[in-house]
């Protein structure tokens, strides 16, 4: 019966879904309610095999809500603390080609050996990089991209669900509020807003940059921030339909397909994820101490999430969020353009 559902019928039934679950979750008070409700109603129904579907603009227009409602965070005092917390930032990234080699080391001792293992999985599949790019640098050098995919995959996962649920049962919200630079809604500047911010994004796409509607967005509306120019502040209906979207392309990744990659892969991969969440939290925790900002910001800044996944959970649980920002922003970019270069060094020397 559902193989007769059309893409547009599947979509709309996903959002349904998705929505309702965001509803249930706000309603018992879980955190980032709009994006875990979504993710985990749209995983179990996906790994059943039920007729969900994301749609990639809807994924954009999330990371467009999220990536612009960050940048307004970036005023002048924000970003002169940044300038003397860089020796900070560095030492983030540091922690993150760390992280993503222990990782890597930890999968090898667990999987090498197996009949068509490819040492290339482990490494694309451990490094603290975005899903999408590190399959396609899996791909690029011979390693199976659905085992780096579901490592992702399922790492983000459960980071998104772990940390925000560990951060509400300990009280560690609202500790270290960053209110945006504008809180009012004006509906000429939010035009305009929304104009600057969509074309920033579709630039980036356009010129292959990753991730472009969560960076555009943010570096423009960061710039205006930055410059003094309060257009507007964003609904908050934008920002809850933003989680919401960002949910559903998290939660309709895990396919039937995604259990072919290996119950053995996956339990490693969930043993490691939670390892490095632990690693990390201790991590952040020095890195508070010796920083002098909130410990629960600096977990957050140096866990192993996503950009938008761990920006939105500052955001909505008020834990530092232009730092937590800058520390994922800095992460990510450094990863992408130091796991390829790492990566052959490695094949040299095991050469």
């Amino acid at each position: 019966m559902t193989a007769a559902w059309g893409p547009v019928t599947r979509i709309a039934f996903t959002l349904a879904v998705a929505a309702l679950a965001g509803a249930l979750a706000q309603a018992v008070h879980a955190p980032l309610p709009w994006m875990i409700g979504p993710l985990l109603s749209t995983a179990a129904l996906s790994i059943r095999g039920a007729p969900v579907r994301a749609w990639p603009p809807l994924r954009e227009g999330g990371q467009w809500a999220i990536g612009t409602a960050l940048g307004l965070y970036f005023t002048p005092a924000v970003l002169a603390a940044m300038g003397r917390l860089s020796w900070a930032l560095a030492l983030g990234v540091a922690w993150a080609l760390l992280g993503g080699w222990l990782f890597y080391r930890f999968l090898r001792w667990r999987h090498d050996g197996e009949p068509g293992m490819h040492p290339g999985a482990a490494y694309f599949g451990g490094a603290f990089g975005g899903a999408s790019e590190m399959a396609a640098l899996a791909e690029r050098h011979g390693a199976p991209v659905e085992r780096v995919a579901a490592a992702h995959s399922l790492r983000v996962m459960l980071v998104v669900v772990t940390i925000p649920f560990a951060f509400q049962l300990s009280g560690l919200h609202g500790l270290d509020p960053a209110p945006p630079a504008v809180s009012g809604v004006d509906p000429q500047g939010l035009a305009l807003l929304l104009a600057a911010t969509v074309a920033a994004g579709a630039l980036l796409r356009w010129r292959g940059a990753p991730s472009p509607f969560v960076l555009g967005p943010l570096l423009v509306a960061a710039g205006l921030t930055a410059a003094g120019v309060h257009l507007s502040a964003l609904p908050k209906w934008m920002t809850n339909a933003g989680q919401l979207f960002i949910g559903v392309s998290l939660g309709t990744r895990f396919t039937p397909d995604f259990l072919r990659a290996g119950p053995r892969w996956l339990a490693s991969v969930a043993m490691g994820s939670m390892a490095l969440m632990g690693l990390s939290a201790v991590f952040g925790v020095g890195l508070a101490a010796l920083t002098g900002l909130h410990p629960a910001t600096m977990v957050l800044g140096t866990s192993p999430g996503g950009i938008a996944e761990m920006s939105i959970t500052a955001k909505v649980l008020q834990l530092g969020v232009p730092m937590v920002t800058a520390f994922h922003v800095t992460r990510y970019v450094a990863v992408l353009l130091l796991t390829g270069p790492l990566w052959r060094r490695l094949q040299a020397r095991g050469a």
